[in-house]
């Protein structure tokens, strides 16, 4: 799916407008602080039910209101709403009109991935950016995996409860046996799409990194030792466990680690390399949604000029004009994204309307801009 319509309200410092989208490409240019990044947060939380910046969402909402709103169009008619009110914490959303109750009768027709300079934080933030960027592509293209990893989660927090109140291994046995029992599930789960992951991630870096395509591997460290039980684990970690007063092993606890060789990828690549790695990271996740789901994914790209020199920038121009998808990507001025405006004019020279829209962002306020003048 792609957003015809996108309606803001009370969101940062962004003046609530209606914006018209392009099914393909979407520039908005603009200095720091003018309210372009803002943008995406706002398309990221309509299709996440959370920011990427923050989770205080007194820092989202503008000044002097309670609650703000989201909303879209997407190219099937479908309307799309969230209203989240910050004083009482109450999210409504909306389906074509009808309230709805679960923010996921919404993401089945919004499948949003994004790239920002946060986005290192897949390298250096620790296991947890890791995790949340595996399950979100989990949840689209594992259609159980929801409910599962729901269902897992509440016996994982009992068996937490249990060991806060130091049961016996006797009282703990019940719950290690549920627990245990869905934890080899979401595993095994997460091990089978991990592997689709890295087939999709050597297929995109042939693109992008083409020197490190079918080179580079993802190692999934499962949550509790390789070739062991995770029941003799918890069976073993009891007085750990009952020191630290959480679950130490199981499915929560899992991990990945992006190799080239033996090495770990942010030692081998340089800092433009990194970048254009996670896009292909993105990208591949993108790719997986679209094959499942038959969804158009949308990719959120912000400042596209940090850390990609003039020929990366024409790398990823090519490469995302060659996808199925909706990019809506920002850029400090039109300077940046200067070759994928050549790229696609040197595809369409046969006097068809562009593909692409440009909007300049000042002050919070979003204009689009009819002519393109780019610099020769």
């Amino acid at each position: 799916m792609s957003v015809d319509n996108f309606v803001t309200e009370n969101f940062r410092n962004l003046v609530s407008a209606q914006i018209v989208l392009h099914p393909k490409l979407n520039f908005f240019i603009g200095q720091n602080g003018s309210g372009k990044s803002s943008l995406l947060e706002a398309l990221f939380f309509l299709g996440h039910g959370k920011s990427f910046r923050t989770n205080k969402l007194e820092h989202i909402v503008s000044f002097s209101h309670d609650n703000f709103i989201v909303s879209a169009k997407d190219a099937n008619d479908n309307q799309l709403g969230l209203n989240k009110n910050i004083t009482n914490q109450v999210t409504k959303l909306k389906l074509n009109g009808e309230v709805t109750y679960k923010l996921s009768n919404l993401v089945e027709h919004f499948a949003v991935q994004i790239v920002t300079p946060e986005s290192f934080k897949l390298f250096f933030g620790g296991p947890k950016e890791r995790r949340k960027f595996i399950d979100l592509g989990m949840f689209h293209v594992k259609h159980d995996f929801s409910g599962l990893w729901r269902k897992f989660n509440q016996v994982l927090k009992q068996r937490n409860a249990g060991i806060k109140n130091k049961f016996s291994k006797v009282e703990l046995e019940y719950w290690n046996n549920v627990y245990c029992e869905l934890s080899n599930v979401v595993a095994k789960h997460r091990a089978d799409y991990v592997e689709l992951l890295e087939k999709e991630l050597n297929v995109m870096l042939g693109l992008l990194l083409p020197d490190l395509s079918n080179q580079v591997s993802i190692q999934y460290l499962q949550g509790w030792p390789k070739n062991k039980n995770l029941y003799q684990c918890l069976e073993q970690a009891y007085d750990r466990e009952l020191a630290q007063g959480f679950s130490v092993y199981g499915a929560h606890r899992f991990d990945v680690k992006f190799l080239y060789g033996n090495h770990s990828i942010e030692a081998c690549l340089s800092r433009g390399q990194q970048k254009l790695f996670l896009l292909a990271l993105t990208f591949a996740q993108a790719k997986l949604i679209e094959k499942v789901k038959r969804l158009k994914p949308i990719l959120l790209i912000d400042d596209i000029g940090a850390e990609l020199d003039v020929n990366s920038r024409t790398i990823l121009a090519d490469t995302i004009l060659q996808m199925n998808c909706q990019a809506v990507i920002t850029a400090i001025d039109e300077e940046m994204i200067k070759p994928f405006i050549i790229n696609f004019s040197s595809i369409h020279n046969n006097g068809e309307q562009q593909e692409f829209k440009m909007f300049h962002v000042e002050h919070g306020k979003v204009i689009a801009k009819n002519e393109i003048k780019m610099s020769e």
